[in-house]
């Protein structure tokens, strides 16, 4: 893919969080998965988002064909642990977004865990609109 890449970094696609959606590469980090996974929602990639979901927590579906939510950028508030050498992690974030002419956003601490050596989303907790709420559903299909 030679577009910029949906998560913010700047670096196109294809070099960022393309090549972990591709398997050319793991993400080494908490913060990499959770930002190839936003990436993932705005390219509507459901298998590789099914794929680095826990197993214990992930959906059956997603149905992202017929989301019409648009992804409009995404701003990571904070990152505890996740690193190379850790077993678990957080990322906070805060993902923008449109559904029709209606502008939202969705703040999350999602949860991440090694398993198998990789890095899998397992939960989160988002606040919209100022309640918190444990999540792990798809609607709407929150950048996790």
């Amino acid at each position: 893919m030679n577009i910029q890449c949906p998560c913010g970094s700047g670096r196109r696609c294809a070099v960022c969080c393309g090549a972990i959606h591709s398997g050319v590469r793991e993400a080494r980090t908490a913060e990499a998965l959770m930002r190839s996974r936003y990436s993932a929602y705005v390219l509507r990639l459901e298998a590789y988002l099914l794929a680095s979901w826990h197993p214990d927590t992930r959906p059956l579906i997603l149905a992202l064909q017929d989301d019409k939510t648009q992804w409009l950028g995404l701003t990571i508030r904070g990152v505890k642990a996740g690193g190379p050498g850790d077993e678990s992690g957080t990322v906070s974030f805060t993902a923008r977004y449109r559904v029709g002419r209606e502008r939202h956003q969705l703040a999350e601490t999602s949860r991440f865990v090694r398993q198998g050596g990789r890095w899998v989303y397992l939960d989160g907790s988002v606040s919209q609109g100022g309640e918190a709420s444990s999540h792990n559903a798809s609607t709407p299909a929150p950048p996790r």
